[in-house]
């Protein structure tokens, strides 16, 4: 701490300036803490980040999508005066399976009626096995434990088959977690459907996760909290150090000394497990975040003078389980002013493509846009991309999963406080994990953690 310049004092200091930190700091403010928000980028939103194209358009290049279900993130929105509008979902979807192009108008490709049937079958029991499930607690019944032994690949095997219904259920853990199957502890894809409502939900446009966008983009939400916090929001203010005692914690910089009662770690597990505590955290909250990693993804953004598409009465999704741009969707601005298409490559491919250059990578995506849509793809004007496990205060998205073992042993770990630290963001919340709803959701959990140990000491002292 010889470089430290600057020393502060306050409540609670909140590391991390996303969406569940930045609503921490609100939450404790507006109930009479004074509160400091150490941020390592340069910038606030952690996973939400927005830009703006050469054609004026504004896009996310992080998370981008709310659902109707997802009160807090509305709640949030509509007090920063954010406009949310319904993503284009009109017309017939492309499928790309086995080199072989289908357009069609229902969700799935053409299949078999006995194959599409397992696939439902398939798709029911994941619901109903999720709608056991405490997500509080996962791990509490043993026979859900049993679960944790083995991989959603596993599983798949068990309750499916044929190829085309196995590939189907995988491109699920691809496209939710952007993880490969045998990655996935069953438990853990019991919980996250649990949490986020049922696979429909999570999978479907209109009424599930990715029926709306952001006019202005996603994380105007972070901008605007941020804004409400004024001063009390500090970038490049990457934490070195957290010392931790019973009833206070000693928090440092390169170039500040933060003195608190409280620290919030808001940060997806693989890097809160990266910084240095005084003293080192317990084992079984350290192996946690050793095992908790982060799914593999490169958000793409191609676009066009017009939705080209639309004309042909497509909807711009287009899906494959050969192709290493797995997913589209129609990211148009409302106005359909321009044409603009978001994909991905995720999970291994993620990992694949994150290995070549940005022009290789380019030209691949173009490659399996034609193979979409066409050769009006040429016509392209601009190409984006980011890839999440390149971001060095990111490592990953959507969010951190879980293997095999881990819920069973480490479950209590996710969230529990240790001393004078507690843990927030996607990744620790109950409901809609991985989501911004799943932020909001755990910020309101830590705050009146900490807000009860505030009052209790009160009471305390008005009663001696």
């Amino acid at each position: 701490m010889g470089n430290v310049s600057l020393t502060k004092e306050c409540d609670v200091v909140v590391i991390g300036a996303g969406l569940s930190g930045l609503q921490t700091a609100t939450l404790l403010k507006e109930q009479g803490l004074s509160v400091l928000v150490l941020e390592a980028r340069d910038r606030v939103g952690g996973r939400l980040l927005s830009h703006t194209l050469k054609n004026g358009a504004r896009v996310d290049l992080g998370g981008q999508w709310l659902g109707p279900t997802h009160h807090r993130a509305h709640k949030v929105a509509q007090s920063l005066g954010e406009e949310l509008f319904p993503t284009y979902n009109k017309g017939k979807n492309v499928f790309m399976m086995t080199g072989e192009k289908q357009v069609r108008d229902s969700f799935f490709p053409e299949m078999d009626d006995d194959i599409a049937e397992e696939i439902e079958r398939a798709m029911d029991r994941l619901n109903e096995l999720a709608s056991e499930i405490d997500t509080t607690k996962p791990w509490a019944k043993e026979e859900h434990r049993a679960y944790d032994k083995i991989t959603y690949a596993d599983w798949i095997r068990q309750n499916t088959t044929s190829d085309i219904a196995r590939d189907a259920m995988t491109f699920i853990a691809m496209s939710i977690f952007s993880a490969e199957a045998h990655e996935l502890s069953m438990l853990h894809v019991l919980f996250y459907v649990a949490s986020g409502e049922g696979i429909d939900t999570l999978i479907n446009t209109e009424g599930g996760a990715q029926e709306l966008r952001f006019i202005n983009g996603a994380q105007q939400l972070p901008i605007g909290l941020a804004k409400r916090l004024g001063d009390d929001v500090l970038l490049n203010q990457a934490v070195t150090c957290v010392e931790h005692f019973s009833n206070n914690v000693v928090v440092s910089t390169h170039s500040l000394q933060v003195n608190a009662k409280r620290v919030v770690v808001a940060l997806p597990p693989a890097l809160a497990g990266r910084l240095s505590y005084k003293p080192a955290l317990p084992g079984i909250r350290d192996q946690l975040t050793q095992r908790t990693a982060m799914g593999a993804v490169i958000k793409v953004i191609v676009t066009f003078e017009k939705p080209f598409w639309r004309d042909e009465e497509l909807s711009g999704l287009a899906s494959s389980t050969t192709l290493p741009l797995s997913l589209t969707y129609d990211n148009s601005p409302k106005d359909g002013s321009c044409g603009i298409l978001v994909g991905f490559m995720e999970a291994d491919e993620g990992r694949y493509w994150g290995t070549k250059t940005a022009q290789e990578r380019e030209q691949k995506v173009i490659e399996c846009l034609r193979d979409y849509f066409g050769s009006q793809v040429d016509r392209y004007t601009e190409y984006k991309e980011l890839d999440w496990a390149q971001e060095e205060y990111s490592r990953g998205a959507y969010g951190g999963y879980l293997p095999p073992g881990a819920w069973s042993i480490f479950g209590e770990a996710v969230s529990q406080p240790i001393n004078s630290i507690h843990f927030a963001g996607t990744e620790t919340a109950s409901q809609w994990a991985g989501y911004m709803e799943g932020a909001l959701q755990s910020a309101e959990r830590v705050s009146q953690e900490i807000l009860d140990i505030f009052n209790m000491k009160q009471s305390h002292q008005t009663v001696n």
